[in-house]
């Protein structure tokens, strides 16, 4: 069945859209507002300061790719979407990250998990950060507001294998597991979500927010970096651009740069690249906080061998959870952590899993019987648990350095120890902690006593990410954040930030909910600022 495309339409009936494939870009535009970005937050905010009458510019530094791009290929999928082709990893090389570069950013390439921001998360904030103003009440409207407009809400398909093994054994030890709601329409339940819908089931910001700012007459610079803000006087006075190739290397010099005057700038590149703006711009930092308290949720993994076939890249990739390991944890106690069942590829997998020549073939053999779990540990809570700092290369380009300190590990040691007792618990005849001293082990008793006698270091237990927050944190003094509470930078008058970065912690959660519902009150308010009106995210007409 043929799929409609609405970028390839929407670019067939006018959109305004410069860089790599849609022409030159114009050496310098004037607008109200500039908006670096193209994901979560960015996405929102361009369609309410759109529909509040401003005249909206978004810089991308990937490239503009739709449905008929989307070809459930993975080695076309990470080099397109990903930051550093799906291989962006920390400075030591011990974690890695896959974080969007396209429009859309994230959105376009995640699982679809959308969770509130939990309360406890949101109590840690107002007693530790000064921010007063965000308790569950206050940002519920703009919560439903969100889920509304990009269709978030129950999955209603019963749960492919690879979900349902983790609820199976969760339940086998008295342990609760949920559903996770999704922000997905007409779903085909294909599993490929990772590499951009091929059917626009996914509700991102490349098929909802962004498309509905470029019908009320934004611009859109795409393979474009957002080099650096020129400040003066406590303001953004312009912002430069230049052109990057597809693979994000920056383009011949011959290539003119592109200069953006606006009224007022919206940062919203996502946590480590947002900071790395600033850093380039020498933006002020008077307390030392930019780049620090850059958090990840660093995941560990267990993978097991069924009797039975899973074909975990089959069917709705994120369905089951279990926050047993959180809720029973104290917030700044021992690191808790949150229990996913992630979709499974080869390519990821292969480059994931430990082992290599033969090992790793009878592993990859077995491959449509295997079953994954992921613990997501909430980092951003304790003393011992401060996050990362992103800092500047040489060229300019950000790095991360995230320190697996003792206590983050002893959290890895103890999730792995849960996952592989769920998973014997729903019937795994072989369980693989993701370690590169670990082996498959046959019985639960066994791998208990193993992980036990694991050397928890870095590049031993391998570690990823998928959820990059902090960085710009929010703060109810200028001593406790970059950011003000209304989302406008402590020292910069016409900035604002509205992404992940802006969070002070971790969420404990999968993130993409929380920038969205949190930008939404944020953005609001700024439409009421800038432009006086009354604007509102709402549910797309049918």
């Amino acid at each position: 069945m043929a799929v409609q495309d609405p970028i390839r339409d929407g670019l067939a009936r006018g959109w305004k859209v410069f860089g790599g494939p849609h022409g030159a870009r114009p050496e310098k535009l004037v607008c109200d507002v500039a908006i670096i970005g193209s994901g979560a937050g960015a996405g929102v905010t361009a369609e309410l300061l759109a529909r509040a009458g401003l005249q909206v510019v978004i810089v991308e530094e990937g490239p503009l790719k739709s449905s008929s791009d989307f070809k459930q290929i993975e080695a076309e999928a990470y080099p397109q979407l990903y930051q550093e082709s799906a291989a962006r990893k920390t400075a030591d090389k011990a974690i890695n990250i896959l974080q969007g570069r396209c429009v859309g950013g994230s959105t376009t390439v995640n699982w679809t998990s959308s969770f509130r921001t939990p309360t406890s998360t949101l109590a840690y904030w107002q007693d530790k950060f000064g921010l007063s103003t965000y308790g569950n009440d206050a940002l519920a409207p703009y919560f439903q507001q969100a889920e509304a407009r990009l269709s978030i809400g129950p999955w209603l398909v019963a749960a492919n294998e690879n979900n349902d093994l983790l609820r199976r054994g969760a339940a086998k030890l008295g342990i609760s597991a949920a559903s996770i709601a999704r922000n997905v329409k007409g779903c085909w339940n294909l599993g490929s979500c990772g590499m951009g819908c091929p059917t626009n089931a996914k509700q991102s910001m490349l098929v909802t927010t962004i498309p509905a700012a470029l019908d009320r007459g934004a611009v859109l610079l795409v393979e474009t970096r957002a080099q650096k803000f020129e400040l003066s006087g406590g303001k953004v006075t312009a912002l430069q651009c230049v052109a990057v190739k597809p693979n994000s290397a920056q383009a011949e010099p011959a290539q003119a740069a592109t200069t953006i005057v606006a009224k007022h700038y919206v940062l919203a590149g996502g946590a480590i690249n947002s900071p790395a703006l600033l850093l380039r711009s020498q933006a002020p930092d008077p307390h030392g906080l930019l780049g620090k308290r850059t958090f990840l949720h660093p995941v560990v993994a267990s993978a097991a061998i069924m009797e039975q076939k899973v074909e975990g890249w089959y069917g709705a990739p994120q369905t089951i959870y279990s926050d047993h390991f959180l809720e029973t944890q104290a917030i700044d106690g021992p690191i808790g952590y949150k229990l996913e069942a992630p979709p499974l590829h080869p390519v990821i997998f292969a480059s994931t899993v430990s082992g290599y020549g033969q090992q790793q073939a009878d592993l990859l053999k077995q491959f449509p019987h295997t079953h994954v779990l992921l613990a997501l540990m909430r980092d951003g809570f304790h003393d011992q648990s401060r996050g990362g700092t992103v800092s500047l290369r040489g060229d300019g380009s950000p790095s991360l350095d995230y320190p697996l300190t003792d206590y983050v590990m002893d959290g890895a040691r103890r999730a792995l120890l849960s996952m592989a007792e769920i998973q014997f618990a729903s019937g795994a005849k072989q369980v693989l902690p993701v370690h590169e001293m670990a082996t498959p082990y046959t019985s639960w008793a066994q791998t208990k006593e193993a992980i036990a006698s694991l050397a928890m270091k870095p590049l031993l237990t391998k570690v990823v990410s998928a959820h990059v927050m902090g960085g710009c944190g929010l703060g109810g003094t200028e001593k406790l954040g970059v950011t003000q509470p209304d989302g406008t930078h402590w020292q910069i008058s016409n900035l604002s930030i509205h992404d992940g970065s802006l969070f002070p912690t971790s969420i404990g959660a999968n993130p993409q909910l929380s920038i969205y519902g949190v930008v939404n009150r944020l953005a609001q308010g700024l439409a009421k600022r800038l432009a006086g009106k009354d604007v509102a995210l709402a549910a797309p007409v049918l």
